[in-house]
């Protein structure tokens, strides 16, 4: 039996209120959730749901108007302000942004932190070049950001938010700013970096494509609340909320198909091998053919997961024929009415 990880930090019934000249405004309302030690947990919204906010909250940079932080077992809440700032010590920040210090090279700008935190010049120093040559950046230490492309300051930014050998990664919209390309190796690296160093990733991001490359749970936040949350695998099947069907799904969500008469069932993909070709199967199999509706599948670590939208034949044999036929090889799927 597999051995179930310890949570690293713990979110109970967070709530964050902003006062404006218009009033009260509600950030975060009545947030529980629970991050494992050594996971990437992903936090997936539209712009204005309240990501930032949550993430700025759970490193105490904003303070929770409602709940509690717990952050290996303590309560944030109840710490003095020079406790809060050892915390965060322990849990690294990376920005959409990057927020290099342009007037310092690539190793002054990893070694700021420890600086900080009153590292020894020579100790910063030997740890920052081990952390530039982790990232892929050893050469160019010497290099200032303006002579960096958005990839490689990215770098530099990851390299800077583990210098205090930080327990918890947040990453707020860190890839938002970067080409398909260099978003993918950053991905790569993050979760080389969850692999090999065991260090908790948590993701800020409003794109799916991040949350499916590289999460292992995620969280979908909606006008300050969680809407739902879970293994990627099983939201990425059957999305339960409207915010969940959108964001997945995308414009075919709601989508209205013109065989509003016609028989149809949704295929739930959750879990087979991504390389079998189960409908072209069926159709060999049943001999009838079937007309592809709508089709949201992604490949999640080489398992199929989501939806497909089946227009099934008109003669009730051969439809009962393909039913069976899901039943048979253990293929999820319902009845559209």
């Amino acid at each position: 039996m597999e051995q179930r990880k310890k949570a690293i930090i713990c979110l109970e019934g967070l709530g964050k209120q902003f006062q404006t000249t218009n009033g009260t405004v509600t950030a975060l309302d009545d947030i529980n959730l629970e991050i494992l030690q050594g996971e990437i947990f992903g936090i997936i919204g539209l712009s204005g749901a309240g990501k930032s906010t949550l993430v700025r909250c759970i490193n105490y940079l904003e303070t929770p108007t409602a709940g509690r932080v717990i952050f290996e077992g303590q309560n944030l809440s109840m710490m003095k302000e020079s406790e809060i700032r050892k915390a965060r010590q322990s849990m690294g920040m990376i920005f959409q942004q990057f927020n290099l210090l342009a007037q310092r090279n690539v190793l002054q700008n990893v070694c700021f932190p420890m600086e900080i935190a009153g590292v020894p010049k020579a100790e910063a120093k030997k740890r920052a070049a081990e952390l530039l040559k982790l990232v892929g950046l050893e050469e160019r230490m010497k290099a200032y950001p303006a002579q960096l492309s958005g990839g490689q300051k990215q770098r530099v930014a990851i390299a800077r938010a583990m210098s205090t050998n930080p327990k918890v990664l947040l990453c707020d919209e860190a890839t938002s700013a970067l080409d398909p390309n260099t978003t993918k190796s950053i991905l790569e690296l993050l979760k080389k970096i969850n692999r090999e160093l065991g260090i908790t990733v948590i993701v800020i991001t409003h794109e799916m494509a991040v949350i499916e490359s590289i999460c292992d749970r995620v969280a979908i936040i909606d006008h300050s609340h969680i809407a739902e949350s879970g293994k990627v695998s099983e939201i990425f099947s059957g999305p339960k909320s409207e915010i969940g069907r959108q964001l997945i799904l995308g414009e075919t969500a709601g989508q209205k198909t013109s065989f509003a008469r016609a028989r149809q069932i949704r295929v739930i993909f959750n879990g087979q091998e991504s390389s079998e070709p189960i409908i072209s199967n069926m159709v060999l199999a049943c001999k009838v053919p079937v007309n592809i509706l709508l089709a949201d599948t992604h490949d999640i670590g080489g398992k199929a997961m989501g939806q497909m939208l089946l227009q099934l034949p008109e003669d009730e044999v051969d439809a009962g024929r393909i039913c069976n036929y899901l039943k048979t090889v253990g293929v999820t799927y319902e009845e559209v009415r």
